[in-house]
């Protein structure tokens, strides 16, 4: 088992938890899959976590690009970091929560989830975008491309929020789903390529930061 599987915020808190922070705001973590799992309750996107050893005994939680968004005290203490507050918010267990799993989805009802993820990132980026997957979906791979496609939008969107990110989204013009052996994110002559491992769920695809990053917003 990982670090995260052993973890518990306390000793007796349930293997998937809601939390409420000292703002009020709400988030899931679950540490009943192989690698711990975030999800904010007002944000779609299932952020996939890597436990490390911290200082005191602490246990720090990172997502893919390596940031600190977790971290629990071996008191039983827990803070989540966001962008709105880098320094920290203190968290407290509010009860069990349903694990974090993608929910299912027939692959005719993918293209309605690429509908909605061309016209957010088109308005963000103000001009249009296209989503579209290079293969055939399926219904064991249509929740895993839709699932990447609206964390793709959510990356789009953050991006028009400050010039920089602007900039860089007036050469962007596609995004295309991908399958391959392990997840990535590339540009590709305007189109943002993003290679999912449809198999792997949640963990096979990359956050939207990591998308950020590879469109160079960070």
């Amino acid at each position: 088992m990982s670090l995260g599987a052993h973890l518990a915020p306390k000793s007796d808190s349930p293997a998937s938890g809601r939390y409420e922070t000292d703002e009020g705001g709400i988030f899931i973590f679950d540490r009943s899959t192989p690698r711990p799992l975030l999800k904010f309750e007002d944000d779609p996107e299932i952020w996939v976590l890597q436990p490390a050893p911290g200082p005191r005994g602490d246990v720090i939680y990172r997502n893919d690009l390596g940031e600190e968004m977790l971290r629990a005290t071996s008191l039983g203490g827990m803070t989540v970091f966001t962008e709105k507050r880098p320094d920290g918010s203190p968290a407290a267990l509010d009860g069990a929560s349903p694990p974090l799993r993608i929910a299912p989805l027939s692959a005719g009802a993918l293209f309605r989830v690429f509908y909605q993820a061309s016209v957010r990132a088109s308005r963000a980026a103000q001009h249009q975008i296209e989503f579209e997957t290079r293969e055939d979906a399926e219904a064991a791979t249509a929740a895993a491309i839709a699932d990447a496609a609206l964390v793709a939008s959510d990356a789009l969107a953050d991006m028009s929020a400050n010039p920089k990110g602007k900039a860089l989204l007036a050469r962007i013009f596609d995004v295309v789903i991908a399958q391959g052996g392990k997840p990535n994110v590339a540009m590709q002559k305007g189109a943002l390529v993003i290679t999912i491992v449809p198999a792997q769920g949640v963990f096979g695809r990359p956050s939207s930061r990591l998308i950020e990053r590879a469109a160079g917003a960070r």
